[in-house]
């Protein structure tokens, strides 16, 4: 079978450009030197992103049907790798799959549509910034009314005081669920910006942002608590439990953010959602609170709180909100914070799309 040839736009992925017709790859306009075989297993790789190439299909379109090695297909991988400036171990353009073959996951677009303009890099990262801030505040959302309909210290219809307890607690876990998915997103944003969807750089990304905001947060906390009530609660989520909680959200993001992500949203948000709830399960393990276990160490500081999550401990059949409480509501957290995160740049993705 002939290799890729005429009638087919030029491609365009990162900063290059790979002209099929007249069998050339330039690099910012600069042409890279490949050889016909190499040259034809990148085209049937990147006329196709996204898919599973296997060797089969190399031998049968870069060698013409010849019989060769594994060798000279890793050879042909290895060169094309470092024409393009790529790592195996962290790849941004061909992906191994093991025992199957390779896989394109760069996105590709025609070179014949206009090139972006110079300020896109700056919008996508404000939008996958913004878009995971909005998946944080929407974790906050669904875990205030949990805890605020099942935490209160009696049932929303004799009065106001615990509809009052429920606004005030769906508002407080939907600002600080804005503020700790500004921080993350912004971390794995800025991360996917410089060096595109990596796992080991999304997953820093996020630790970083998440220790940033929660470091921040733990010693603004600390302050107000202690100026307006003379004292603070020895127990509040810090940077330890954001940058955990990041770095599981970069795995969730990784999977969202990958070309493929977008054929598998629930694949992708499930995964989001694994990693956050391990990730809060590991925090309560090591003897760290999230946002449960910080509002049952307040609860117990101020005397007269209409706040009393032990209704919520009792489900789990402990009297007062413990260690398997403590436990099940971080991981609780952890599942919604970094599910949300996922879908929300999933959705961003789409909406680019």
């Amino acid at each position: 079978m002939a290799g890729p040839s005429g009638g087919v736009s030029p491609l365009r992925f990162g900063d290059f450009t790979l002209d099929i017709a007249n069998r050339r790859l330039l690099d910012k306009g600069a042409p890279v030197d490949l050889n016909a075989r190499y040259l034809d297993a990148l085209a049937l790789m990147a006329q196709r992103p996204g898919d599973l190439v296997t060797k089969d299909e190399f031998l049968d379109t870069a060698w013409n049907g010849v019989p060769v090695t594994d060798e000279a297909l890793t050879q042909a991988i290895r060169k094309l790798r470092q024409a393009l400036g790529d790592d195996a171990n962290a790849p941004r353009y061909i992906e191994t799959v093991p025992k199957h073959g390779y896989r394109f996951i760069a996105p590709v677009e025609s070179a014949d549509t206009p090139a972006p303009a110079a300020s896109r890099p700056a919008t996508d990262w404000l939008g996958l910034a913004a878009s995971g801030t909005i998946g944080g505040g929407m974790a906050g959302l669904l875990g205030g009314l949990l805890y605020g309909l099942g935490g209160t210290s009696q049932p929303l219809a004799p009065g106001m005081g615990a509809a009052s307890v429920l606004v005030v607690l769906v508002s407080l876990n939907i600002l600080v669920g804005l503020a700790g998915g500004a921080g993350v997103s912004a971390g794995i944003a800025l991360a996917h910006r410089l060096k595109g969807a990596a796992l080991p750089f999304l997953m820093a990304g996020g630790a970083i942002g998440g220790l940033l905001v929660g470091t921040f947060a733990r010693l603004l906390g600390i302050d107000a608590f202690t100026l307006l009530f003379g004292q603070a609660p020895a127990r509040m989520t810090g940077g330890f439990e954001g940058s955990l909680l990041g770095l599981a959200v970069g795995v969730g993001a990784w999977a969202a953010l990958r070309p493929d992500g977008l054929a598998s949203p629930r694949r992708a948000i499930g995964l989001g959602a694994a990693s956050g709830a391990f990730a809060g399960l590991a925090i309560a393990l090591f003897g760290g609170t999230l946002m449960a276990g910080s509002l049952a160490a307040l609860s117990r500081n101020f005397d007269g709180s209409r706040l009393d999550l032990d209704r919520l401990a009792h489900l789990v059949g402990e009297a007062q909100f413990g260690p398997l409480s403590t436990a099940l509501t971080a991981a609780l957290e952890g599942l919604l914070f970094g599910g949300c995160i996922a879908a929300a740049l999933l959705f961003a993705l789409r909406q680019r799309a």
